[in-house]
């Protein structure tokens, strides 16, 4: 791959220091201040401050104009690597430079504008080595999942990626397969798991499956069984903390009524789901409604004080099983008590 930076198609507000810290972001209400001029005698006439140009000979647009000539310029190499095939993935297929400059840039505006992401306890997840986040897991469509991705990369401070484990039902789906291999997912299985974490990456699961997303309404927020507990098992080989995180909002984005069964058994899908407005509303249906998120992260659990034998013992596993899973229903109880509304 090219040596020189690569400049996205949009400029990140999240600019970075030279120390590496994040610079607050310029507020659009705020316009530059202008200097004061001097008070002036009786009858002098008065005399406008000088306006800067930008510093550059051809006029007030001339550093705009090279901004927007930077961005048309980065936009087309990066289309030529496409093309050329001048770029880079990793053995599961990850593709970090479409992840930055496209996957995240198309979701970042549901996170922030449409869903209004909240994120608390960011400061949990640990800035160097592997670590596994287990996350409850709701809404009928698994757009949690891909929330939580952006909430980790742009509220960390080392703009971590996060390598979902997904269903293989998502890489049995045309188009949606490859584009979760380029985002970091890979399959939901302990030995894909544990060479991530070894490889000191973030690694994201939620237990709960199909029985999370696909419950009805009427049971939401209430976390479904947590397996046996083989996410326990891999961080206890890779000796990484597990980090529980809590996840209010998604519940309500399609408020599921009913499951058509024949539908799903046709189809091949877990279920198909009945909500107020779909299939009714057809398409329009499909619309998530904009409920406000929460999403917050809790202590990790430390799991490399156990020994290497502990990864089998059933007994152990069910305790910290159980515990991963008391916290964050502990911590989503808490969360819902504090919400004023499902929307704002």
């Amino acid at each position: 791959m090219a040596d020189a930076k690569v400049i996205p198609f949009g400029e990140d507000p999240r600019a970075r220091r030279k120390d590496g810290t994040r610079a607050p972001r310029a507020r659009r209400d705020q316009a530059p201040l202008r200097p004061v001029p001097p008070p002036r005698a009786e009858g002098e006439p008065a005399v406008e401050p000088p306006v800067a140009d930008g510093g550059g000979d051809d006029g007030p647009g001339a550093a705009g104009a090279g901004s927007w000539e930077q961005r048309l310029a980065g936009g087309l190499n990066f289309l030529r690597r496409r093309i050329t095939g001048d770029y880079e993935v990793d053995d599961f297929g990850f593709d970090e430079e479409l992840t930055d400059q496209v996957l995240m840039s198309l979701l970042r505006p549901v996170y922030e504008s449409y869903f209004r992401v909240e994120v608390r306890g960011i400061e949990h997840v640990p800035s160097t080595g592997g670590a596994l986040i287990v996350a409850n897991h709701s809404g009928t469509v698994p757009l949690d999942g891909l929330m939580l991705q952006v909430a980790v990369h742009d509220n960390h401070p080392a703009d971590r990626h996060l390598r979902l484990l997904a269903a293989d039902l998502v890489f049995k789906l045309p188009v949606i397969s490859e584009l979760a291999r380029k985002a970091g997912h890979t399959l939901a299985c302990a030995e894909d798991a544990q060479r991530l974490l070894e490889r000191g990456e973030l690694v994201g699961v939620m237990p709960e499956g199909f029985k999370g997303i696909g419950k009805p309404f009427s049971e939401r927020y209430k976390l479904q069984r947590f397996g046996r507990g083989g996410f326990v098992s891999t961080a206890l080989r890779a000796r990484v903390p597990i980090v529980p995180c809590s996840i209010v909002g998604a519940e309500e984005i399609y408020p599921m009524i009913g499951n058509s069964k024949t539908l799903a058994r046709l189809l091949g899908f877990p279920y198909f789901p009945i909500t107020p407005t779909f299939p009714l509303l057809g398409p329009l249906g499909a619309v998530p409604l904009p409920t406000k998120w929460t999403i917050q992260f809790g202590e990790p659990i430390a799991t490399d004080g156990y020994s290497p034998e502990a990864a089998d013992d059933p007994m152990l596993m069910f305790n910290l099983t159980d515990q991963v899973r008391e916290t964050i229903q502990h911590t989503l109880y808490k969360l819902l008590v504090r919400r004023r509304s499902v929307f704002f």
